[in-house]
């Protein structure tokens, strides 16, 4: 991807002269100018023309390999929350254990260079990653700008749903304000409606993809009502401005306007948006979607998963670990004083939080993407230093404990700083912002979900006694 413009445009420019450069182009650059030709800035018909070509190319797949074993299962993958196991389809992101996460096929520098970006911009647009997620297509500017303005325009709350976020408590923690308000927004719901009526489940996808829109349209005008309720004495969050991008409104509704921070939040919003489709709160969405749940309620259960400190919530685990780790070394350390502290931690049987990953055996390419953003913008700051510090020294201690997959930094081990340095202190919000990135992406994987009319999941369980008996008559 190195030899491809910073612009679409040039994109553009380049798909002209295709036809005569195809056969030197790598098959995946070729593939992205093909799917720039479609210059439609609706994404709903971009989608529309998409979906019969793809339950064909499905339906002829499972035709012929439908019998075909893809793994096997093992008594630790069962024992071992599933791990490894082959059973679920994603089609928006594939996370390699040694590449990391690709969306669409393109990593996260690929995406930073091929993605829209504001005028001005260094970082690429959600908007950008939520078009390529439920496409497959590298969107043009114009593209990305329609939908910026669509979800400017879908982004008004109904009455009832601003007075639960108004008479909450503040002592209700942010995650369960946001999930219940989620959950309230299905009263809005068009496939709930759409399903009452009998639609044909043909038109299934069409009605989840409208709530999809809505839904994502609306998560900042609900997130950013939790924050001001909650750490900023009820103050109003101001009006959508159909102008501006989907993270800058909702940067702005928040109570910031640093132009870095605005620029953090758009990279923050696309790296956390997907990763494949096992995680807690991906799986969760697909999983109640499956039973037919609108994606309010789908959403809402996602969120509670994402709750969790093995999950989201983590973010949150790390920046608690590091304070105490600075407040008792200081900001003049010796990178001994970090090994004993870091023995100490492992010693008392705690781990290290934001290290390790159940899939990814490297580096998370969405903490290096943070790291280069930090090391551009804020190099000198301590709480940053003592990361880089803390990155020198974890791994080679994980790994002469001989217990560890991954001794490696997951994207958790760095967010907490960054948004600490742009003054975003509290902590218990941070699990609210990556689950307004994640919709992006769960919401893309469940229109296609109910495009390709994947049925109920229902996986078989056994019982100990049942499975000993199984593998002894084996």
């Amino acid at each position: 991807m190195n030899d491809l413009p910073d612009n679409t445009n040039g994109l553009l420019t380049l798909l002209m002269l295709q036809s005569n450069i195809c056969c030197k182009l790598s098959p995946q650059i070729s593939l992205i100018l093909r799917q720039l030709s479609d210059a439609s800035t609706d994404l709903k018909a971009v989608l529309a023309a998409k979906v019969p070509k793809e339950q064909e190319r499905v339906k002829n797949f499972r035709k012929q390999y439908g019998g075909q074993k893809v793994g096997e299962v093992t008594v630790d993958m069962m024992y071992g929350g599933m791990r490894g196991i082959k059973g679920l389809v994603c089609e928006t992101s594939v996370l390699d254990p040694d590449e990391g996460i690709r969306f669409r096929g393109l990593s996260i520098p690929e995406c930073q260079k091929v993605l829209p970006k504001a005028p001005g911009g260094a970082e690429p647009l959600p908007e950008g990653l939520f078009w390529l997620l439920i496409t497959g297509d590298v969107p043009t500017e114009a593209q990305v700008k329609a939908l910026s303005k669509e979800w400017a325009d879908r982004a008004e709350l109904p009455a009832h749903v601003v007075q639960l976020l108004n008479n909450l408590p503040t002592s209700v923690h942010p995650m369960t304000q946001l999930s219940a308000a989620i959950t309230v927004l299905n009263s809005e719901s068009k496939f709930a409606k759409a399903y009452s009526s009998g639609v044909h489940k043909s038109k299934y996808w069409e009605y989840t993809y409208e709530d999809a829109m809505d839904l994502i349209a609306k998560l900042p005008v609900v997130a950013a009502t939790i924050y001001r309720n909650t750490y900023k004495d009820g103050s109003g969050i101001g009006a959508i401005d159909t102008a501006k991008d989907w993270s800058l409104n909702f940067t702005q509704m928040l109570g910031y306007d640093n132009p870095e921070f605005i620029e953090l939040m758009r990279l923050y919003l696309t790296i956390h948006s997907d990763h494949e489709g096992g995680n807690v709160s991906a799986h969760t969405v697909h999983l109640v979607g499956s039973a037919l749940s609108d994606p309010y309620l789908s959403f809402g259960a996602g969120l509670n998963g994402l709750a969790g400190p093995l999950h989201g919530l983590a973010n949150q685990e790390v920046l608690i670990w590091l304070q105490k780790l600075r407040q008792q070394v200081g900001d003049k350390y010796t990178e001994d004083q970090l090994k004993d502290f870091i023995w100490k931690t492992l010693k008392s049987g705690q781990v290290v939080p934001g290290y390790g990953h159940a899939v990814l055996r490297k580096t998370d390419p969405r903490y290096t993407c943070q790291r280069e953003f930090a090391l551009k913008h804020l190099p000198e700051d301590p709480l940053f230093q003592l990361v880089s510090t803390v990155y020198k020294v974890v791994p080679p201690i994980l790994l002469e404990l001989g217990k560890v997959k991954n001794p490696w930094p997951n994207v958790d081990a760095h967010s907490g700083v960054l948004l600490q340095y742009y003054g975003l202190k509290e902590m218990n919000y941070y699990t609210v912002l990556f689950g307004v990135s994640r919709a992006l992406g769960v919401m893309a994987s469940l229109v296609w979900d109910r495009a390709l009319g994947l049925p109920i999941e229902r996986p078989k369980s056994m019982s100990t006694d049942g499975l000993m008996k199984l593998l002894k008559a084996k």
